[in-house]
Formats: structure tokens, C-alpha cells, sequence
């Protein structure tokens, strides 16, 4: 058996190696609610956020009315560091729907804090995409003034 973390297929013969870019349009995606408004508003900003409760310390990501852990209402919105490891993705070549543009890289991130984050991977090669990757948020607008944050490989810079 082989490396499983590697494709199994090669990408088809008509499109050639290339960075993974964001989407260019609007795609689909769910309203903001008053939950989880803040969360987008603050993408709007270019930050990462999550919510900690104030009971107990957990974080709630998603964004929730009550602490998962404790069930306390006192929840605050903190900002991530938007650095994290890649814990697992796939390569799209043929997408659901035509809205997408391939290829495209759905992948979890495992943040610095703990939480996990599904989002898409930038800025790299689809067949360089290695598990545990570390990876640093970056926000791009896909249309109607939708924020959304994308990763890409972080390389910390020397000395660090």
C-alpha cells in the first residue's frame, strides 16, 4: 500500500501544476445569524476569531449560544494568532457545482489555540500539500462582500 497522504490519481493531463488560488465569486454559503455575525464581521476585518467562555475557559468554535463544555451563557469573542496545522484536506478537480472554480483544496486546520477551522488552502501546489503543514490565515472576499479565510503554508520567519 502506499503513501495515503499523497493522490492516488494524477491531476488530469489538461491543467497544469499550479498554486492553489481563492475563488473569485460568489459562492455558496450559509447567512450570517446573530451568532455567528460577529465572526464574520471580524473576518471582514482580516482577523480570526473564536469564542471562549468565561465560565470555564473553553473554546467554542463554531460560534454557539452556550458553552459546549459547561453550559454557561458567558461567551467572548478573542482573536487567534490565525496560525494553525494542516490536520486534513482533499483536492477538488470536479466540483459539485460549476460556481467553483478547480482546482480547489477543502481542507480542517488545527489553530494554535485548538479549535479546528474548515476553510480552503492558497498558495501552494496541490501535490505539495503535506499533513502538518503549518499554515497562516488569510482573508479574501468572494463576492457580495462575503470575507472568507483562506490558508497558506507559513514559513516563520528566522529565528523564531
Amino acid at each position: 500500500m502506499g503513501d495515503l497522504r499523497k493522490p492516488q490519481h494524477p491531476q488530469p493531463q489538461h491543467i497544469q501544476p499550479q498554486h492553489l488560488q481563492p475563488q473569485k465569486h460568489e459562492v455558496p454559503h450559509a447567512e450570517p445569524t446573530p451568532v455567528s455575525k460577529a465572526y464574520w464581521d471580524l473576518c471582514a476585518q482580516g482577523q480570526l476569531a473564536f469564542q471562549r467562555c468565561a465560565d470555564c475557559g473553553f473554546i467554542n468554535a463554531p460560534a454557539t449560544e452556550v458553552c459546549r463544555d459547561c453550559l454557561g451563557t458567558r461567551l467572548s469573542w478573542e482573536a487567534s494568532t490565525g496560525r494553525g496545522t494542516l490536520y486534513s484536506w482533499t483536492v477538488v478537480w470536479r466540483p459539485v457545482t460549476p460556481t467553483f472554480e478547480v482546482p480547489y483544496a477543502p481542507a480542517i486546520v488545527e489553530m494554535d489555540e485548538g479549535f479546528h477551522v474548515v476553510t480552503n488552502l492558497i498558495g501552494v501546489e496541490p501535490d505539495r500539500i503535506e499533513a502538518g503543514m503549518p499554515v497562516q490565515a488569510e482573508f479574501h472576499e468572494v463576492g457580495d462582500g462575503l470575507v472568507l479565510p483562506y490558508f497558506r503554508p507559513y514559513i516563520a520567519p528566522a529565528g523564531r
